[in-house]
């Protein structure tokens, strides 16, 4: 499986299909930022990757603390990556917090890359360590290649003929370690250099301290007897393209600014900023330059309410949140349902319930997303499964609101949303189109605003129109003409119709298919959302070895693809593992009447191939 070749200066270069790493420290040791320059590089080199981003609730967390401890985790390889690893080949830690709350999280024989200067007396303390006896000097790290630097010491040693104070030469040791972990992997420093350049250019000596102390990191790696091997990790073979590294919510951003061109109708995004959906606010209002306006509303209601008067005017309108602010956005859902707008809702899942978990990632709010109103309020609902996928079930979230007048739930989580993956530039004639069902002008009969197509889909008339005047509002309106009406035979009339309409999108979508495995095997593993990594590598691993298992990732959750009921019949049984506690478990059951078995699990971190395995082992032996 690997092959070692001697390289120049008497080091040993070994190669490797993929590597996991996890950077660990406290949230103000750049660990974000480490571990975003060394995916963004190996992207550009043509590793395939996934990440996982773990930080603190606080905005200030307690430092040197375990709960003050910010983790990075990526896995990159010359094959295909689904998951940031179950286990690293390589822990990072910047002091002894880092390295407690990770430890179970490397592999036997793995690599600990350790900051000496973290393990004082008082970093050992604060970390839980009994006697601040330090896990480097008492033997209890045996297992473990363990890598001991002075980073802080070697950061400051970099730097002495500067006129930085400590603690801002401090803050540029993540640079050290990055640039060590460069080394390591034959990494290039151009990159991150050229983003230094761009993120200081204001402030020169910024740029000059960091490129010296990741240098000096360089460097250490490349002169010293103590290390001798370097790893090498090919590229990926991949489609030919060009690729750029794009996290979940910037993938989600672009696939709206494209539904929005190619509708060719302005988008208008209301939101009001919340953990971790506020990165989709941030990138649209950097593009006003594709018609985009972006509205940094008071409350959740403001955001929501300004988005549905957006597509009243014309607009694609769109907000997002995550639980709280979805469970806020309530009653102007059923509006935008009894108006029968276009409007996209992007639910970016935490751990809940009420403020929960604010910067973990759960799945618990499907039932939310299509039961959560008052009143019969049928809302299409569909989810991404991994961050690239943003991209196209944004634009799937546009088509279907828009060809179908009615507002939409796109459902991404934390973890998709800041994660990352190599992503492949679409070309225009690739990506699907969007037709408005504007009305454009007054015929000689009256106009009738809620007359249909065949599809029970009514027109868009823009305000302003001569001729197209028509009534607006949350109460029941008559059947064609849109009048208040208090009639019953008429509200059941309405009630149907517009759940005939949502019903009618199963004809508009793709039918299901399968991930993997064959059709009619003894376990199918049926999955949404950003459990798809893990299902797909799990399944993967178990096909190789002649199992009789099969894969669905499910991206239509309301409707269903019409295909799917005869398609889940055909397997003896069926495991859905959920970041909940067993949600798409209750539609199957109560939609097709089929005993799917819950796996669930809600500690605020996602599921792990290994896991999905091992569940299904249990299952497929009994």
């Amino acid at each position: 499986m690997e092959e070692t070749k001697p390289k120049t200066k008497g080091k040993i270069q070994e190669s490797k299909k993929d590597v996991a790493i996890l950077f660990a420290g406290d949230s103000g040791d750049g660990i974000q930022l480490t571990g975003s320059q060394f995916s963004t590089t190996s992207a550009l080199f043509g590793n395939d990757i996934s990440t996982f981003p773990n930080f603190p609730a606080e905005i200030r967390a307690p430092q040197g603390t375990i709960a003050g401890v910010s983790g990075f985790q990526l896995n990159f390889g010359s094959i295909e990556i689904y998951t940031p690893g179950d286990l690293c080949d390589v822990l990072v830690v910047m002091n002894a917090a880092a390295l407690k709350a990770n430890l179970d999280k490397l592999k036997t024989s793995g690599t600990i890359i350790a900051n000496t200067s973290g393990f004082d007396k008082r970093n050992l303390k604060l970390a839980g360590y009994l006697d601040a006896r330090s896990p480097l000097e008492d033997n209890s790290l045996g297992k473990y290649r363990v890598i001991e630097i002075d980073v802080t010491k070697m950061t400051r040693e970099a730097l002495k003929e500067t006129s930085l104070g400590i603690k801002e030469k401090d803050r540029s040791k993540n640079m050290f370690v990055l640039g060590f972990l460069y080394w390591m992997y034959n990494r290039n420093l151009g990159p991150t250099q050229k983003f230094l350049e761009e993120k200081f250019a204001k402030t020169p000596e910024f740029i000059e301290s960091n490129l010296a102390v990741l240098k000096a990191g360089y460097n250490f790696g490349d002169t010293s007897e103590t290390f001798t091997t370097r790893f090498e990790v090919k590229p990926a073979p991949m489609p030919k393209g060009v690729y750029r590294n794009i996290m979940g919510n910037q993938a989600l951003a672009m696939g709206l600014i494209a539904a929005s061109q190619k509708a060719d109708v302005p988008l208008f995004y209301g939101s009001y900023p919340i953990t971790p959906a506020s990165d989709i606010l941030h990138e649209l209002s950097r593009h006003k330059n594709f018609d985009v306006r972006s509205f940094q509303a008071a409350d959740e209601i403001a955001a929501i309410t300004s988005s549905i008067g957006a597509s009243f005017a014309g607009n694609i309108g769109v907000t997002a949140s995550s639980g709280p602010g979805i469970a806020l956005k309530g009653e102007a859902l059923g509006l935008a349902c009894i108006l029968e707008l276009p409007l996209v809702v992007v639910n970016v899942q935490r751990g809940g319930p009420s403020t929960g978990l604010p910067t973990k990632t759960e799945q618990a709010d499907l039932l939310q997303a299509i039961y959560g109103r008052n009143g019969e309020a049928p809302i299409p609902v569909i989810a991404a499964a991994s961050p690239k996928d943003c991209f196209q079930m944004a634009f799937e979230a546009v088509r279907i609101a828009v060809e179908h007048m009615t507002p939409v739930f796109l459902l991404s989580d934390g973890y998709i949303a800041n994660g990352a993956e190599p992503w492949r530039f679409p070309s225009s004639k690739d990506i699907g189109k969007i037709t408005a069902p504007f009305l454009k002008k007054a015929g000689e009969e009256p106009f009738l605003p809620y007359e249909r197509d065949e599809k029970g889909v009514r027109k868009w008339a823009i305000p302003g129109i001569k001729g197209l005047e028509h009534r607006i509002g949350g109460l029941e309106k008559q059947d064609k003409t849109g009048n208040v009406s208090y009639d019953p035979e008429n509200h059941q009339k309405m009630v149907d119709i517009r759940a005939e309409k949502i019903a009618n999108i199963a004809n508009f979508i793709p039918e299901q298919e399968i991930d993997q495995g064959k059709v009619g095997a003894k376990l199918l593993i049926l999955t949404w959302g950003s459990v798809y990594g893990a299902a797909k590598t799990a399944v993967k691993d178990m096909l190789l070895k002649d199992l009789d298992v099969a894969h669905i990732h499910l991206k239509y959750l309301f409707p269903f693809p019409k295909n799917l009921e005869g398609l889940l019949r055909k397997f003896d049984k069926v495991l859905v593992p959920e970041l909940n506690k067993g949600q798409l478990v209750k539609l199957i059951r109560s939609e097709f009447l089929i005993d799917a078995i819950p796996f669930s699990k809600v500690k605020g971190l996602p599921f792990s191939s290994t896991e999905v395995q091992e569940e299904a082992l249990k299952h497929l032996e009994s």
